[in-house]
């Protein structure tokens, strides 16, 4: 089994985002957070072992993680990838030890910009140089460990930090492009800043791609890259079709036909289930096996036809130019 923690908890709210959170929460509140996802594992059946752990924000390292650790210390299998998302802000020699004792071996910080500029805007509060001193602490505890990074936000943007990655010795990163909400500060910023175009974003993040190929990082979902064997396992069950549960109240779950999400469920037909668990596999460098789905291979094979898809057996994978309209695919297959 996988488990999601989702803790909605940051010091305030970036201009980008739009995702459930609590800015500037109590201790006593997010004490509470933790206690009632602490019960809620212990109360999980006893057979339930859990081969991947994540724990996204959010900022979780804002809350006193213990009691959740004492939760699942029985629970983790041997093998466990345990995730858990940092801040920059929230690194510091402590927290890793606190982190390490409580069986976490995996760390992704979200970086998001490597232009000052860009941070200050987004409202995160710390520079690049904070940002690679935190992970040079992070390397120096954990083995394990990678970056995000958010492209298309509508400033400038200066590659000539890049080549400083060489040296923080990233075994993974995310990439993602920047999707603008209604609900988000950047949103009622428009006014006075423009975003870029669809190609300018394609093509910075094609120079980030070549750039994290040359550090020996490569695509294996769309938005992500790893050291070939550094794949995050959490991420490959959920897109593979793995059941997961989803805790906290920004959290998605899905076992056997249940959805849940922040809390509500849904249960889906065993043909919908079936065709969800399948399809996002064409995220993924593994591909999309249609060999079940012959009502799929008229779409499939006009995709590949335009080099989007490469077909190999009955199994579809993106090309790199499919990558930028995989959404678009997977919706005509649904």
């Amino acid at each position: 089994m996988n488990l999601y923690v989702h803790f909605p908890f940051c010091r305030r709210k970036c201009t980008y985002c739009a995702l459930h959170s609590r800015a500037g929460s109590s201790v006593e509140t997010r004490a509470t957070y933790v206690a009632s996802i602490a019960k809620e594992i212990r109360d999980l059946p006893r057979e339930t072992i859990f081969e991947t752990v994540y724990f996204g924000g959010g900022s979780p390292a804002l809350c006193d993680l213990r009691p959740i650790f004492e939760a699942l210390r029985p629970r983790l299998a041997g093998n466990c990838e345990f995730s858990v998302e940092l801040h920059p802000l929230d690194v510091n020699a402590n927290t890793l030890e606190l982190l390490k004792e409580g069986n976490v071996n995996r760390i992704s910080m979200g970086v998001q910009s490597l232009d000052d500029a860009t941070l200050a805007h987004m409202g995160r509060g710390y520079s690049f140089d904070t940002a690679q001193y935190a992970f040079s602490l992070i390397k120096n505890h954990f083995d394990n460990a990678g970056i995000d990074l958010i492209v298309g936000y509508p400033l400038p943007c200066d590659y000539s930090r890049m080549e400083r990655l060489a040296q923080w010795g990233l075994v993974h990163c995310s990439v993602y492009s920047l999707i603008l909400e209604e609900r988000s500060i950047l949103s009622r910023k428009l006014d006075s800043i423009e975003l870029p175009s669809d190609d300018a974003v394609l093509d910075r993040i094609k120079h980030i791609s070549g750039y994290l190929a040359s550090l020996g990082l490569r695509r294996y979902e769309i938005s992500n890259y790893a050291i070939p064997g550094l794949e995050c396992r959490y991420n490959m069950a959920v897109w593979r079709g793995e059941d997961y549960i989803g805790l906290g109240e920004g959290a998605h779950g899905r076992l056997g036909l249940t959805r849940t999400n922040s809390g509500e469920r849904e249960t889906v037909t065993p043909e919908a289930d079936e065709k969800e668990r399948r399809i996002f596999r064409l995220r993924t460098i593994e591909g999309l096996d249609a060999a079940n789905h012959p009502e799929w291979t008229r779409v499939l094979d006009k995709f590949t036809a335009e080099h989007l898809l490469a077909k190999s057996g009955s199994v579809y994978r993106l090309t790199e130019r499919g990558t930028e309209i995989c959404d678009s695919i997977m919706v005509e297959l649904v």
